[in-house]
């Protein structure tokens, strides 16, 4: 009885080790990549695949509109919005803003026994490009856990003009338009570079339910938020 626990134990310590090991290596996996991104352009993110991935389930031939385009060739006006709208310490903080998180958890706690379904994130425009290239939209304690590990990696390699560049060009504006160029065509007929004050504060104020507004258009919470948004904007710090 003795043997066989201890070869029981054995067997358990093994698997405690693989498992370990099979961590360790998927987190380098993820380094590698997170790596690569810092010095290279990605052509699409895990959002954009299970986005195309979902829409072609009705429509075959369904495809994204999406154009990279340079940190330089993006309206100064749009940076600062998206910003303003999602961020507003970005310059500041290591890629996660705690008090941010509880606060969110807090209101979206009262949210939901009051019934209501309006939800408030706590995450910083670093966690949400960590989602959008590599994530699912799940929710769930370990994809959240996956997020924080990735959000540090990025913030530990990437400028945040670097970062700012990478979710400004992957970050979701429509039900088929990811990137601000894409965004700025969809929108306005013109380039990302060209955008004003007034559109780029529009588009920031898009970027929590973008499918939603390209189907529906205005609404008076959307006008409401613009104009908030376009009062912030000169009150930021964007990467130059």
């Amino acid at each position: 009885m003795a043997r066989k626990s201890m070869s029981m134990g054995k067997m358990a310590g093994a698997t405690l080790l693989f498992a370990f090991a099979a961590l360790l290596l998927y987190f380098f996996g993820l380094f590698v990549m997170v790596l690569w991104l810092s010095v290279r352009d990605p052509g699409s993110s895990a959002f954009m695949k299970a986005t195309l991935a979902e829409l072609r389930a009705n429509d075959p031939d369904a495809q994204l509109k999406y154009q990279w385009v340079p940190y330089d060739d993006i309206s100064p006006h749009l940076k600062r919005a998206v910003v303003a709208s999602e961020d507003a310490n970005f310059i500041d903080h290591d890629g996660v803003e705690w008090e941010a998180i509880r606060k969110a958890w807090e209101y979206n706690r009262r949210q939901a026994e009051r019934g209501a379904n309006r939800m408030r994130g706590g995450s910083t425009i670093t966690q949400q490009l960590a989602k959008n290239l590599f994530l699912s939209g799940s929710r769930s304690y370990v994809r959240k856990a996956q997020e924080l590990v990735l959000t540090y990696m990025i913030e530990s390699v990437m400028s945040k003009r670097r970062i700012l560049e990478l979710y400004l060009n992957v970050a979701q504006w429509g039900t088929n338009v990811f990137g601000a160029e894409a965004a700025a065509r969809h929108y306005y007929k013109t380039s990302a570079g060209r955008l004003g004050a007034q559109q780029a504060a529009r588009l920031a104020s898009m970027l929590p339910r973008p499918a939603f507004y390209d189907e529906h258009g205005s609404t008076a919470y959307l006008n409401s938020r613009t104009g908030t948004i376009r009062k912030r904007m000169h009150m930021v710090e964007i990467p130059e």
